[in-house]
This record gives C-alpha cells, sequence and structure tokens, in this order.
C-alpha cells in the first residue's frame, strides 16, 4: 500500500508519534530499496556519478512550459497541472535517426555507481523480519519507449529496425548488471515490470512481445537468479495482460502484480494460474478504493482472499499508489479486513 503525498499528511495528522511510517504502522511484511535505474528516480540519480552534470536541455529544443525534472535516463519530466502524480513526459531519443545517435547518447554507467550500501541497508531491513523488495520496474520496454517515445518505437519493431533492437539490448544489458547487484546482496524480491497491457486489451501483440520483450525479460531475471536462485521475481503490469501470464511464468516470474479487477477477474486468473503463480495487487484504485464504501471494500478483500484459500499465495493489497480522493475511512476498512481474515 502506497500513499501519495494527501494521503501521507493526513497519516501524518492523524498518528504523529509514527513519523511518517505508514508501511510499519499498518504492517507491511517488506520495505522497498529503490534500483538507481528505475525510470522516474529523480532523488538517487547522484549514485550514478555525473548523471547531474549532463546539459539535458540540448536534447529538448522545444523547451518546456512548466518546471522540468531529468530522471536517471535524461527522460525530462514536466510539471502536470491536470494531474497529482504522472507528468508531461518528453523524449529525449524521439528525434533519433541511427544507430549512430543511440551511440553517442550518454547512457548510465551502473558500473561507477557506488552499491556499497547495498549490503548493510538488506541485513538492516532482514534483521527486522522483513523482506526486501528491489523497486526495479520500468525494466525494459518502459523505459526503452521513455526514451524514445512509444509511437517510433512501435515503428521501429515493426520495421525490425537495428535502433530498436540496439535500444532493448542496452536496457537489457544494465538491468542485468543491476539485477546481479540486489541479487549479490541478498534481497529477496526483485520487483522487475513494464506496463504491456491497456484497459480492455493487450498493448502489443503476443508475437510482437515474444520477439522483442520476452527474451530480454527472460536474461534479467536469469541474471538475478544465476547469483541468488531462490530470489522471488515479482512483476508489474498494469491493464489487460491475461494473454502474456503464461509466457511471464515461463521465463521465471514468481509473483504477478496488480492484477487489476477493472480489467480482469481474480478469480478467472486464479483458477488457470494459481497452481504456478502468487499475486499481489486486486483490490480496485481506479473505482473501489477512492468510491465504494468501507462495506464494499471489506467484502472485496474477503471474497479475494477466499479465492486464494489455504493455498494462498496473494498479497492482497491495493494496485496502485492511493491518490487523493480516498477517504480515510476506506484505507482503515482495508487494513481491518486484511488483519481480521489473517486473524
Amino acid at each position: 500500500m502506497h500513499f501519495c503525498p494527501a494521503l501521507e499528511e493526513e497519516f501524518r495528522r492523524r498518528y504523529p508519534e509514527q513519523n511518517g511510517d505508514y508501511l510499519g504502522f499498518f504492517g507491511a511484511p517488506y520495505r522497498i530499496i529503490y534500483d538507481p535505474g528505475f525510470a522516474w528516480n529523480f532523488e538517487e540519480v547522484w549514485r550514478v556519478p555525473g548523471r547531474d552534470k549532463i546539459d539535458w536541455h540540448k536534447y529538448y529544443p522545444n523547451g518546456f512550459q512548466y518546471a522540468v525534472q531529468f530522471d536517471g535516463w535524461g527522460v525530462a519530466h514536466e510539471d502536470n497541472p491536470d494531474s497529482h502524480h504522472m507528468t508531461l513526459m518528453h523524449h529525449p531519443l524521439e528525434n533519433a535517426v541511427s544507430l549512430a545517435d543511440l551511440e553517442a547518447y550518454p547512457w548510465p554507467e551502473f558500473e561507477e555507481v557506488d552499491y556499497g550500501y547495498l549490503k548493510p541497508k538488506v541485513k538492516e531491513i532482514q534483521a527486522k523480519n522483513l523482506a526486501v523488495f528491489v523497486w526495479a520496474e520500468c525494466t525494459i520496454w518502459e523505459t526503452a519507449w521513455y526514451l524514445r517515445k512509444m509511437e517510433p518505437l512501435f515503428v521501429d519493431m515493426g520495421d525490425d529496425d537495428p535502433m530498436a533492437a540496439f535500444l532493448f539490448d542496452k536496457i537489457t544489458n544494465l538491468a542485468c548488471f543491476r539485477a546481479r547487484k540486489f541479487a549479490e546482496a541478498g534481497a529477496d524480491i526483485l520487483g522487475l515490470g513494464d506496463d504491456i497491457g491497456m484497459q480492455s486489451t493487450p498493448m502489443m501483440s503476443t508475437e510482437m512481445y515474444r520477439m522483442w520483450l520476452k527474451p530480454r525479460l527472460a536474461k534479467v531475471i536469469a541474471a538475478a537468479k544465476s547469483v541468488k536462485p531462490d530470489i522471488l521475481i515479482s512483476y508489474h503490469s498494469c491493464g489487460y495482460v491475461l494473454p502474456f501470464i503464461g509466457d511471464l511464468i515461463e521465463v521465471g516470474v514468481d509473483i504477478l502484480n496488480p492484477v487489476q479487477p477493472e480489467c480482469m477477474n481474480f478469480s478467472e486468473v486464479h483458477t488457470k494460474y494459481g497452481d504456478r503463480l502468487s499475486f499481489n495487487g486486486t483490490i480496485g484504485t481506479q473505482q473501489l478504493m477512492p468510491y465504494g464504501s468501507p462495506d464494499q471494500i471489506r467484502a472485496e478483500v474477503r471474497r479475494n482472499l477466499e479465492i486464494a484459500g489455504r493455498s494462498g499465495g496473494l498479497f492482497c493489497c491495493p494496485t496502485h499508489m492511493l491518490e487523493p480522493e480516498v477517504p480515510w475511512a476506506n484505507v482503515e476498512a482495508y487494513v481491518a479486513a486484511v488483519q481480521e481474515f489473517k486473524q
């Protein structure tokens, strides 16, 4: 369960003695370590030496209307006055026309990152009997289209353009390096993922997915498991991903997140894949959490936990960040329902 700033502030107001630690207060069994290569990572970009010295504006000749930040890959995130946490994204490789343009781009050199902080942080979390979850989502596909822009990248893929292969391979190899680092540090769960589903359809055909993304995801997972075979692989994709679930299992995914109820039926998914896959999510944040009643939320939590049954395999939680529209009573109803079922 992750709060937007407005709900974080509400938590601080209600429970000032907790110093903002809502995960600890509500009994979350994990703590997050962020991958320095996670797209949208602004606070930890300093861990990639020299990235804060690059003049990224030269990749954006049209400039910006609002305040802008550059993430660790050089993608520009312009303030969006119409959204809480989604930005107006701009793409530094949108106008690239050749492999030379991609080769000349200032790629992050993760080999130069000081990972000395990692093992002590992992041990500190695990000493509290908590799981270490590495947030390394936007693993391949999303980072690629953030850089290139989605439409040109789909054209590259459709044309079998070498630029697409270069871009995907570069991002994949960098992800493999970081996956090994987190496995070496002893992380319990490696959170990979890319949004490959839309509200009611896949974002691409299964044929295109299997050609471009599946073998590269397999490579990242193999890199982590070659170091720590028992590391759990969580895969995130919003939207309708039913056609891809078998492929995800084949490449080594252990946990699927978030199983949006607006897009897929959890009972159907669990019936077909519950003997081979665990699940994280299932409590809708598009409709149920912001607009449902506390009683409806309690009923949905019980229903989904009963579907999982005695075999377990479901970490029942909201499918995305809880936004300002979510009433505090609904937050407490969700937590209470989970705790009551467990008891």
